[in-house]
């Protein structure tokens, strides 16, 4: 299985594009569009919503994530294994939560270029062809980086708090989610934003229609919201906005 994970959209080619690449590389394989509206240009917050779409993720899937504002520069390209699922794409920080919260985690530089290789679109040159060869349990020409890697606070994202008190994620709702795992915050707490501050609920339907609200969502992250309404509209929030919190 190969999962994909960028900020593309599905306006224009790139993932279609990636898509042909799999499809000719690994045509039996399956390719599931896990998200293509990741906060664009922003690792640091795509880093918070991949974390929390792992843990459902198979053991041996091969999960394909371009978010890579430094795409033809200097950063390195990775291969990372994080507790037997493995991830392919820039080493931008896009996979430091994932390795942090794993039990057991490595991390490759990989060193195979393809024959043609666009300084713009390494997610259909060089990342694709990769993921097909770890779907197929192969692994490209690579460097492991030291054991020690996992430490090293040198490493992009090293600086990152485990739980980010910002807005990462706007769905089509208009709810925003936040880099705060659920058991990171305790109930009685208030979230504000702008002034607002934002008490927690179970479900929508505990609140009346209109209130806005903070639960945690079905990937165990924390979500602001308006019961029958849009939480982005109605405060003004926007993607990498930070947030307050009151209370334990």
């Amino acid at each position: 299985m190969i999962l994909l994970f960028t900020d593309f959209g599905f306006e224009g080619p790139y993932v279609g594009q990636m898509k042909t690449v799999l499809a000719r590389l690994v045509p039996d394989e399956t390719v599931i569009d896990l998200m293509h509206d990741a906060p664009a240009h922003d690792p640091r917050c795509a880093a918070y919503l991949l974390a929390a779409l792992v843990p459902r993720m198979p053991a041996g899937a091969a999960c394909l994530a371009v978010v890579d504002p430094g795409v033809g520069g200097d950063r390195p390209p990775v291969i990372v294994e994080a507790d037997g699922r493995w991830f392919a794409g820039p080493g931008e920080g896009l996979f430091e939560i994932v390795q942090r919260q794993a039990a057991a985690a490595r991390q490759w530089r990989i060193d195979w270029r393809p024959d043609s290789l666009s300084p713009s679109f390494h997610g259909r040159d060089l990342f694709a062809p990769v993921a097909a060869r770890l779907a197929r349990g192969a692994m490209p020409p690579s460097s492991e980086f030291p054991a020690t890697w996992r430490n090293d606070p040198a490493r992009p994202g090293a600086n990152w708090p485990d739980d980010l008190p910002a807005i990462v994620h706007i769905d089509r709702f208009g709810n925003a989610v936040t880099g705060l795992r659920g058991d990171f915050l305790d109930s009685a707490a208030a979230l504000r934003v702008g002034g607002t501050a934002i008490r927690a609920a179970r479900v929508f339907s505990a609140v009346p229609q209109g209130a806005v609200f903070w639960y945690v969502n079905a990937n165990g992250m924390v979500e602001i919201a308006v019961n029958c309404g849009a939480a982005a509209t109605v405060l003004g929030l926007r993607t990498g906005q930070g947030i307050e919190i009151d209370g334990p």
